[in-house]
């Protein structure tokens, strides 16, 4: 099982020789890098060719029996890692009905970050003509008193033996799953599930208005793997009759649902890495952008990031070059994030030098293998509060982009359980 599971497509966008060692380690044996996309690969010239790849052993698994197939269950999964707490989760098929994914969204499944719609064509077309999906997304639920989750886990452990129960590569740590098919303990999460959403508990939580719409499910990773299957779905549908529509099964998308109380939830910053460009002209065009609002200050080579401390009223934001390292000081009143005040800067700075390319990373090691290289900086953004994180939400909608992963690189979700969607 260690060579079939794989970390989601979106990990390690800039780093090839990642992907060149999972296909090493997998060679020609059954296993999700064969019907997957990493993204590093999307603006390549033969992705068509990929994609039909991808699709033909996707049918090629199904048609020599190389799925274990369930019946309707939970699966409740246990993930450990080297260096962090355990995180528990169960797998559900949720209704895209209930799923938008815009930012005046008042639906039961929303985005937790803003949506670049651009990005949602790539993967409808990967998902087009495909048979199964595979999961990488996780959605937050917000259980302080452990109502849901918590007691399938514990049932679970205490009757049940895993389905699956192995290592995963490339130091993902430990993955346990147990199939819960027992209908009464199936109930139960139901009901607590749905209280969660209840009209007065929602209101009494968040201090809402009595007439807003309850939000019970947060996309934490993958939304916008979870907003393609959604225009998918869309499209679908358009030929259907109400008969089909209703139980159609790419009207559902099968996610790992966590509570963000879980110990295993840790949200980390993402980091933005800027390639081939001048860091002397960047800072000045910065500080003309923010005036008096900004502040930067250079750091000795020895300084140890991590004992940077919060000061009062500003955003903390380091970076790192080939030759230096420092501190960009935002006022809050530009934005209540650090992410927020940043990057319509970055955006603007882009817009008008066209040779300067922008990435995403997950993990801190990673950032700065990439930010010291020449020719690059690497801005590093301080951690988020999960306690606030939902009532952000509901109140202001989705964060800006990009803002916060559940996790390191290596601790996002792998690959592992399809389902059907043709």
């Amino acid at each position: 099982m260690t060579k079939w599971s794989t970390i989601a497509c979106d990990q390690y966008t800039s780093e090839l020789e990642y992907w060149v060692s999972v296909e090493n380690e997998v060679g020609n044996e059954p296993s999700t890098y064969h019907l997957m996309l990493p993204e590093i690969f999307l603006e390549e010239e033969d992705v068509d060719e990929r994609i039909d790849r991808i699709n033909k052993t996707m049918d090629k698994y199904i048609n020599e029996g190389i799925f274990e197939e369930k019946g309707p269950c939970v699966i409740v999964v246990e993930r450990s890692f080297p260096n962090a707490p355990t995180r528990t989760g169960m797998m559900l098929a949720l209704d895209l009905e209930d799923y938008d994914f815009h930012k005046d969204s008042t639906s039961l499944i929303r985005a937790t970050e803003g949506t670049v719609e651009e990005r949602i064509p790539p993967r409808m077309k990967i998902r087009e003509n495909a048979s199964i999906e595979m999961p990488h997304i996780m959605v937050l639920i917000d259980d302080p008193e452990k109502t849901v989750i918590e007691p399938l886990k514990e049932y679970a452990v205490n009757n049940l033996v895993p389905i699956y129960d192995f290592e995963l590569m490339k130091d993902g740590g430990h993955i346990k799953g147990y199939e819960i098919t027992d209908n009464e303990i199936i109930e139960k999460m139901k009901a607590s599930i749905l209280r969660l959403a209840h009209k007065e508990v929602f209101k009494s939580k968040y201090n809402t208005e009595d007439d807003a719409a309850p939000m019970l499910f947060a996309v934490g990773d993958g939304n916008h793997s979870l907003a393609s299957a959604k225009c998918h779905w869309y499209n679908i549908k358009k030929g259907l009759s109400e008969e089909e529509k209703a139980n159609h099964p790419a009207r559902f998308a099968l996610c790992e649902i966590v509570n963000i109380h879980d110990q295993g939830i840790v949200f980390e910053p993402i980091h933005r890495v800027l390639f081939n460009v001048d860091t002397g002209y960047l800072f000045d065009e910065l500080q003309g952008y923010f005036m008096e609002d900004a502040t930067i200050v250079n750091l000795p080579d020895d300084f140890d990031e991590s004992k940077v401390e919060k000061q009062e009223g500003v955003h903390t934001i380091l970076f790192v070059t080939e030759n230096e390292k420092g501190i960009i000081y935002i006022d809050e009143k530009v934005h209540t994030l650090a992410t927020g005040a940043l990057q319509p800067f970055l955006d603007k700075f882009l817009e008008y030098n066209k040779d300067v390319k922008i990435d995403y990373i997950h993990g801190l090691d990673s950032l700065k293998q990439l930010g010291t290289r020449k020719g690059n900086i690497g801005f590093i953004f301080p951690n988020l509060d999960k306690r606030d994180f939902f009532t952000s939400i509901v109140k202001n909608g989705p964060m800006p982009r990009k803002t916060f992963s559940l996790g390191e690189a290596n601790e996002k979700r792998y690959y592992l359980e399809c389902r059907k969607i043709k």
